[in-house]
C-alpha cells in the first residue's frame, strides 16, 4: 500500500513543473500602476463641477430654437434618381405651413418606410409643438441639414431622401 502511495506521487511530481521553472512572459503591458488610487470609490470625493451654462439648459425645448440651415428654404423639388448607402429614408422639414402640411399628407407612407425626420428649421416654441403634432410618433431630430443638402445638392425642404431617389 505504502509503495503504491510513493508511485502515484512520483507519477504526480513528473507531471507538474518543479517551482524552480523559467516563467514564461506572454505579454508585457509596460510599467504598472497601483490599483488602490482607481478602487477608491468609497473615500471622501469633491462636489462635481457646475455644468457650463450651454448644458443648464439640456432638456428645456427653447434651448434648441432657433434651428436654422443656411441654404434650406421652402419650396419645390424636382425629384430625381440617386444612389446613396441608407438604412433608413430621411425627410427634411421645416416648421413652416408648407412643411406641416406635406407631413400631414405623407405620414402614413412616412411611418410604413421607416422614414426619420430632421427638422431643419424652427423659430419658436409654436414651431416645435406643431411639428410634435403633426408627426404623431414619427421620429424627428432637430438638427441643421446644410452639410446634408450641399452633398445632394438641394436646396428646399420639404424633401424625402430615399435609397435610390429624393422627392416630395
Amino acid at each position: 500500500m505504502q509503495r503504491a502511495f510513493y508511485h502515484l506521487l512520483l507519477s504526480v511530481m513528473a507531471w507538474v513543473p518543479p517551482a524552480w521553472c523559467a516563467v514564461t512572459v506572454i505579454d508585457e503591458l509596460g510599467p504598472t500602476r497601483a490599483l488602490a488610487p482607481l478602487l477608491d470609490v468609497f473615500g471622501e470625493r469633491e462636489a462635481p463641477p457646475d455644468p457650463p451654462p450651454s448644458m443648464q439648459r439640456v432638456g428645456d425645448p427653447a434651448a434648441l430654437l432657433p434651428i436654422r440651415s443656411p441654404g434650406l428654404a421652402p419650396g419645390v423639388l424636382q425629384a430625381r434618381a440617386i444612389s446613396l448607402p441608407l438604412t433608413r429614408p430621411v425627410f427634411l422639414i421645416g416648421g413652416d405651413a408648407k412643411s406641416l402640411r406635406w407631413l400631414s399628407d405623407h405620414h402614413q407612407q412616412l411611418i410604413d418606410i421607416g422614414a426619420v425626420g430632421m427638422l431643419v428649421q424652427a423659430d419658436t416654441l409654436d414651431d416645435l409643438s406643431a411639428v410634435a403634432a403633426a408627426a404623431d410618433g414619427l421620429p424627428i431630430l432637430p438638427a441643421s441639414a446644410s452639410d446634408i443638402a450641399a452633398v445632394l445638392k438641394i436646396s428646399v425642404y420639404p424633401v424625402l431622401i430615399g435609397r435610390d431617389r429624393i422627392e416630395q
